[in-house]
């Protein structure tokens, strides 16, 4: 190979390797705890939860301010739901009365505790809101079951569902990892996504919460730290799961499914870059985009998921997005990145 040659290939994999690690951006996020929980409002307001009854929030797009929920601190916030600048629930994921709920409406100057779990054996994993007022959690299976929980009042209250068709399989359960293994879209649906026992599961309900269905995907289970991770739907027919390993952060091959009928069967897709993805979001703005991630890193998909682009290798909890070019992920150590890659649509 000529020299001029070679200097032209290097320099192209320079200009790749920077423009590659130009995806994500670190900015300063004021905590050290492990965050997991990220709810973006707008391109201007976000707010992120992690351990230590953490919670972070941003009201210009810019800088973030580290707040701690008052006698939480050793309540890990796996989940949080924000409706505005002022507005946010967060959940607390653990065992029995650990499981909780925290509510406020003035930017988190005060928080009011709303619920805990009754149940010594319960352990909720995420919550999802159809609008301002309904919302749906859920959390590991009780006496063979999963708990079921919804609410009319934007999480004031919450009342549990006597839920039919949500029994698991033995060892079976979900993970609160990046507060999606849960899901809503349209006015009714929601899905669940499991783990830890033969098979890798995805329970959908087109009547927010009453009534549920189980499919089987074909993503990796088997072992206690194998599932379904995470699970978007870009409208209620088109969807997709992602998980893996949490052990084997970088075990290749299946770590993602597509569904194109609602979740009642899913093909296998393999996310880049390979490895364990936690999380799955749909882009705003884009119609078709999603957006995966993990300790494995972050890739991108512009069709729905059948075809990924890698983004990243930087271990991350969860991502979310205000629109193709506005995003932010959380994850070990108190880690905040502000997204920085291409416009994620076609």
């Amino acid at each position: 190979m000529s020299l001029p040659a070679r200097a032209l290939i290097t320099a192209s994999l320079l200009v790749s390797s920077a423009a590659f690690a130009q995806s994500w951006q670190a900015v300063p996020s004021g905590t050290a705890a492990e965050l997991r929980g990220l709810s973006v409002v707008s391109d201007k307001v976000a707010w992120a939860s992690g351990a230590k009854g953490t919670v972070l929030r941003t009201v210009d797009g810019q800088q973030w301010q580290a707040m701690q929920v008052p006698e939480a601190d050793k309540i890990d916030f796996r989940d949080i739901q924000a409706f505005d600048a002022r507005t946010a629930i967060v959940m607390g994921a653990g065992p029995g009365a650990a499981s909780r709920i925290y509510r406020t409406t003035d930017g988190g100057a005060t928080w009011k505790l709303v619920t805990t779990n009754q149940v010594p054996d319960g352990f909720w994993d995420a919550m999802a809101f159809w609008d301002k007022d309904n919302g749906i959690l859920f959390g590991d299976p009780v006496k063979g079951s999963f708990q079921v929980y919804t609410t009319v009042d934007g999480g004031l209250s919450w009342q549990e569902v006597a839920a039919k068709g949500i029994e698991a399989m033995p060892n079976e359960g979900a993970f609160a990892a990046s507060g999606t293994c849960l899901t809503v879209a349209g006015a009714n649906d929601a899905w669940i996504a499991t783990g830890g026992s033969a098979s890798a599961r995805v329970f959908h309900s087109s009547d927010r919460g009453k009534t549920w269905r189980a499919a089987s995907t074909p993503i990796p289970a088997g072992a206690p730290a194998r599932g379904v991770f995470s699970v978007a739907f870009l409208n209620s027919k088109e969807g997709f799961a992602a998980g893996g390993d949490y052990k084997e952060t970088r075990m290749a091959g299946i770590n993602g499914a597509h569904t194109g009928d609602g979740g009642a069967t899913w093909t296998p897709v393999e996310v880049a870059p390979a490895g364990y993805m936690s999380v799955v979001v749909p882009v705003p703005g884009a119609q078709r985009a999603l957006v995966a991630a993990g300790l494995a890193g972050s890739g991108y998909s512009t069709d729905g998921g059948r075809n990924w682009t890698a983004l990243d290798t930087t271990p991350m909890n969860t991502v979310g997005f205000a629109s193709p070019s506005q995003g932010w992920a959380v994850g070990p150590k108190g880690l905040l990145m502000k997204y920085t890659g291409p416009k994620l649509n076609k």
